[in-house]
């Protein structure tokens, strides 16, 4: 199964860039660029990083911190849900055990 590659245009910082895409996923390569675009005026809106090399890498770092922490997150909570769920095996077991033995 193919799929169709061509070639899509999006503007970060006002610079046009031409990325080769999957016909498919250029809805969400579209999003990623507004998103970068948005991430990256409000670093360069700071006042505090000079230079779009600089203003590129603050960013990523940014948004690389946020990923890292979503998915950490997501990681604690999963492990949270995984003890629940042990523990309401444990009751549920012993709440068996004495239902059974009672007379």
């Amino acid at each position: 199964m193919s799929t169709e590659t061509s070639t899509l245009e999006v503007f970060i910082l006002d610079k046009s860039y031409r990325i080769n895409c999957p016909e498919n996923e250029q809805e969400s390569l579209r999003a990623s660029a507004l998103f970068l675009d948005r991430k990256m005026r409000e670093i360069r809106g700071s006042g505090k990083v000079v230079g779009l090399e600089r203003i590129a890498v603050i960013t990523a770092l940014n948004i690389s911190h946020e990923l890292l922490s979503a998915s950490r997150r997501m990681d604690e909570e999963s492990d949270s849900k995984a003890e629940l769920g042990r523990l309401i095996s444990k009751i549920e077991k012993t709440l068996d055990h004495y239902q059974n033995t009672e007379v």
